[in-house]
């Protein structure tokens, strides 16, 4: 079975809570056709979309073309809103969280759903997180900080004790990136931003000894860990010469051996790296559809892979996500 984990979808009727709430901050989608439409942010272009990212019988159309037999459908992270008064935010949430029960439960042979929660508060986050898992949602979509603090805020970790106890697997998927002042030009928030992004909020989540203080979380990133696997090295060399920093009994090359990332590397040799550095069973097929920066054919670079056994391209292909998501405990069948 042939599992995409990485991709996104938004509410075609998602409410305008730029007009409701007085504030231009929250994204709008503006529908300039049947298939296409603009999303805006403070009266800005965010992101050009197609049909594809609302429309669960297009992207059904698009698995079958593709040859993927199920997607793990989650939020676009624009419409996190961590930044908005918590009430609101949870509004936000708790709309899309419906939506994408909705749809899986309308097409349960092809989706299952990733929620989100307004990770500007841990209590609020939990219960909504506990809500998501009664409508059937198989784990959460987060984003590498909120409001500009790293995931390792201590505020945060009674939210990360409870996705272990509750057994919902985190998704973790840059946004709001670092140095973003310097990187408007080419798209280099997308291409140099994103990346480093997600390096940092992994080497929050180990150094600070959450992954210790919890480990049975499950907690997958997304494109591949972006530039985390090669500076895993360089970490164990901070925390080898600096003992005084240490928060872990053991090195982060230790911690990270947890973690899971998608495969959307785009290039066999940096394929073939991340399998290294962290194991097959540790990566999980992900495409980024329907954006522009996603792989065509979803598991291109797992197919071109030829030097991979049957046995691992299954795993990397489709077992893998099972395994993370917990699909066989809910029932979603090979």
């Amino acid at each position: 079975m042939r599992i995409d984990f990485h991709t996104h979808i938004y509410p075609l009727n998602l409410p305008n809570f730029a007009e409701k709430f007085g504030n231009d901050k929250w994204p709008v989608l503006e529908q300039k056709c049947s298939c296409g439409a603009d999303i805006m942010v403070s009266g800005n272009l965010f992101r050009e979309v197609t049909d594809q990212v609302w429309d669960p019988k297009k992207r059904i159309e698009d698995m079958k073309k593709e040859g993927v037999d199920m997607q793990v459908i989650s939020p676009v992270p624009v419409t996190f809103s961590y930044w908005a008064p918590v009430e609101q935010a949870l509004e936000m949430a708790q709309f899309q969280n419906d939506f994408i029960a909705e749809t899986v439960k309308e097409y349960p042979a092809y989706f299952v759903g990733l929620g989100t929660v307004p990770m500007q508060d841990a209590e609020v986050a939990i219960a909504e997180m506990r809500r998501c898992k009664e409508l059937g949602l198989v784990g959460i979509e987060i984003g590498t900080n909120v409001n500009g603090e790293n995931l390792d805020a201590d505020y945060l970790l009674p939210f990360f004790q409870a996705a272990e106890e509750l057994e919902m697997p985190l998704f973790i998927h840059p946004w709001e990136t670092m140095a973003k002042e310097r990187t408007p030009r080419h798209n280099f928030m997308y291409t140099v931003g994103m990346p480093s992004e997600t390096a940092l909020a992994a080497a929050s989540l180990i150094w600070s000894g959450v992954m210790e203080k919890y480990p049975n979380l499950k907690v997958c990133f997304a494109h591949g860990g972006g530039s985390f696997a090669y500076i895993l090295p360089r970490l164990d060399q901070g925390w080898e010469v600096w003992p005084h920093l240490r928060l872990t009994e053991h090195p982060p090359s230790y911690y990270a051996k947890k973690f899971y990332f998608d495969s959307l590397v785009y290039d066999k040799d940096n394929f073939a790296f991340l399998l290294e550095r962290f194991g097959h069973d540790k990566i999980i097929m992900g495409s980024d559809y329907p954006f522009l920066l996603r792989e065509i054919n979803p598991g291109k670079v797992v197919d071109e892979s030829l030097q991979l056994s049957d046995e691992v391209k299954k795993a990397v292909l489709g077992e893998n996500a099972r395994q993370f998501l917990n699909l066989a405990k809910s029932g979603v069948s090979k």
